[in-house]
């Protein structure tokens, strides 16, 4: 009964994370990454349609992003979305794709990021710490179902202990994206 409490707990824990890194990874960093556009919902036929369902988006330069619409009727919502985002980033099109410039990043906006960043690791850890709080919860109702208190204080000491490698983790996480938008 306690292992299934603690893989519950490590699997809700596991998705946190990897929600942590799809948020950061939305970040723009000065190069162009087509997972920055991955939050922009356009405004297609009075439907939100999300962005990358609607084109194939490219990086063909470094600082480059290339959005080849399927539909080049919708290249006026789609600028309109990007505009209203926000990235902060002009769209320019040729009326059949969409570039948009990656501008490099100045130290005042990298330490913006840099500061979002460790924001986003606190809310990720404090989720970490909910989840492990609620196993433990879980754990200490065990008692009154005939489990010895030695396994539930193992499982709980094994909660922790599991705890503390995904914190670990997230700093790791939340480090390399740091050093990331630092770097010039």
């Amino acid at each position: 009964m306690t292992k299934a409490v603690i893989d519950a707990a490590e699997v809700k824990m596991n998705k946190s994370i990897e929600v942590l890194k799809r948020d950061l990874s939305t970040l723009k960093a000065g190069r162009a990454n087509p997972q920055i556009l991955d939050r922009i919902m356009v405004d297609y036929y009075g439907t939100q349609t999300p962005l990358k369902s609607m084109a194939n988006i490219s990086s063909p330069e470094p600082r480059i992003l290339l959005i080849s619409l399927w539909d080049t009727t919708a290249i006026k919502a789609v600028e309109k979305a990007i505009l209203t985002s926000d990235l902060g980033i002009n769209p320019t099109n040729d009326g059949k794709a969409i570039r948009l410039i990656i501008p490099e990043l100045t130290t005042e906006r990298r330490k913006e990021l840099v500061k979002l960043v460790k924001k986003m690791g606190e809310e990720t850890k404090v989720a970490l710490r909910s989840i492990r709080r609620d196993a433990l919860e879980q754990l200490k109702k065990l008692k009154k179902e005939n489990v010895s208190e030695d396994e539930i204080k193992t499982a709980e000491d094994k909660m922790q202990k599991i705890t503390d490698k995904l914190v670990k983790s997230v700093d790791g996480i939340c480090a390399d994206k740091e050093k990331e938008i630092m770097s010039v």
